[in-house]
């Protein structure tokens, strides 16, 4: 029987300060609920000849395959503001897989039992977090926005304690790494500097090759991992995700979506909206979420200031214009993404205005986001008054002139606008009623939402269920699960 692993385990190599060498705590009962097969044929997989129980070994941990050097990763970060030394707490990498394009996955089990960097918690996971996000990162990959993705859920046959006794469950998740800025702030801290050397190879190595034979090996990848995040978060913009916990170690350096603990979509639009349950203050609110992605990388740059060059003072200057070119990127790749959504071709000086100006109608009379834009491309998925507002209205007779800049046609412009708005997101509503009947182990409705979410830009019949906002998102909150 032969499934397809190819392990190439180079994380596995490095030193003791970058892991913990453990294998994931067996569970007494393992039983498959999900399993991505479209995965696994991207990772050149075949797992038809292990039937529900063996593949329940598999992802559980229970029994590891060939080939596989499981381990923990070390690394720290900002925790709202606050920095701490951390590592996978709950989680265990079974090793770097390879496919027939040679393209490197990590392959990691989250829930996998204690660590050396798990204080004290229990290193488990409850079933309902881990099905979220699985929902969530595979809506992701069908918004075409980078992310980590579910390969599986399997519970455990074991409870996990919260707030109340919940099923415990393990979710494998596959990334093209799970090194983060917070790998660096664990590495600096240290103040060893040649195994900060080993880090900053290792990923260069690993991720960007292009620049191994750079002069100034730091201050390019400072570079390219800002504008990895800035297309990343422009993205997140785009389709109105909230990620929830912006920390440093949630921050990866390939410029992938990671950790979808309290993330939603929103609905309504409002610059200000908080999902998380533990973020009191607004700190990753869906507005901050640019500002926060600049104060993430300043901390990246501060942990390569030794590498970037031997005078501190001119290291910290390299950096700091590297950080400071942030504002002006984000603005434009912004306005473009935005340019898209509205179908328009090329640059006007007044397209900023036009863009704000509906952004500021939607947040006054608290239109769903997602649903306008449809509108706005004829999908009238959601019938809303608000809609034949005189305001409205009249900023659509300017849209309408500036969608004529360049002898564009319409069509040209809706296919432009098609490529980029979804007509589906995970609604916050939607997502929690699938979790409840997964709870009672109907699978039905998550199922049916996972495939709906895999095409969002494409007009399908019966999906008015999966458009409509929810009437009850003003108090939703979401949890980290930990």
């Amino acid at each position: 029987m032969t499934i397809g692993w190819c392990f190439d385990n180079t994380y596995y190599k490095l030193s003791k300060t970058f892991k913990e060498d453990i294998k994931p705590i067996p569970v007494k009962n393992p039983e498959i609920v999900l399993f991505n097969k479209d995965l696994a044929d991207v990772l050149n997989l075949d797992f038809k000849n292990l039937n529900n129980q063996k593949l329940a070994e598999l992802f559980s941990g229970n029994s590891l395959p060939e080939g596989s050097n499981s381990l923990a990763q070390a690394y720290a970060g900002h925790q709202f503001g606050h920095f701490t030394m951390l590592g996978d707490g709950r989680a265990v990498l079974i090793g770097e897989h390879l496919s027939k394009k040679n393209k490197r996955y990590d392959i990691q089990f989250k829930g996998s039992g204690k660590t050396a960097f798990s204080r004290n918690g229990d290193g488990r996971a409850a079933l309902g977090p881990m099905l979220r996000e699985y929902i969530i990162s595979e809506a992701m990959n069908g918004l075409r926005i980078p992310t980590t993705r579910s390969l599986a859920v399997v519970k455990t046959g074991e409870d996990v304690i919260r707030e109340t006794s919940l099923p415990g469950a393990i979710l494998t998740r596959i990334a093209s790494s799970h090194i983060r800025v917070g790998t660096f702030q664990y590495i600096a801290a240290r103040e060893k500097k040649d195994e900060l050397e080993i880090l900053l190879d290792y990923v260069i190595d690993r991720h960007y090759p292009d620049i191994k034979n750079s002069k100034n090996k730091a201050i390019d990848l400072l570079s390219i991992v800002l504008e990895k995040q800035i297309n990343l978060v422009v993205n997140w913009m785009r389709v109105g995700f909230i990620h929830g916990v912006m920390n440093t170690d949630n921050m990866t350096i390939s410029g992938e979506t990671i950790d979808y603990g309290p993330c939603a979509f929103m609905d309504t639009y409002d610059p200000k909206t908080v999902f998380s349950s533990i973020d009191q203050m607004g700190r990753y609110a869906y507005c901050n979420q640019p500002v926060i992605t600049k104060w993430n990388l300043s901390r990246f740059a501060e942990c390569l200031i030794p590498l970037i060059n031997k005078d501190q003072e001119k290291a910290i200057e390299l950096a700091t214009k590297i950080i400071n070119s942030f504002e002006k990127k984000y603005e434009e790749k912004w306005l473009n993404m935005m340019r898209d959504k509205l179908g328009l071709f090329g640059v006007d000086e007044k397209d900023k205005f036009l863009i704000l100006d509906l952004l500021t109608w939607m947040h006054q009379k608290k239109v769903d986001y997602t649903n306008t834009f449809c509108h706005l491309m004829n999908e009238n998925v959601h019938k809303n008054k608000d809609y034949e507002d005189k305001d409205f209205q009249n900023w659509k007779i300017r849209w309408n002139e500036r969608l004529k800049i360049n002898n564009n046609t319409p069509e040209k412009c809706l296919k432009l606008m098609k490529t980029v708005n979804p007509l589906i997101i995970p609604r916050n509503h939607n997502v929690e009623k699938v979790l409840e009947e997964a709870e009672k182990k109907n699978l039905k409705p998550i199922t049916e939402l996972i495939a709906v979410l895999k095409d969002p830009y494409t007009k399908k019949d019966n999906i008015d269920d999966y458009q409509n906002p929810s009437n009850s998102d003003k108090n939703y909150k979401t949890f980290c699960g930990t």
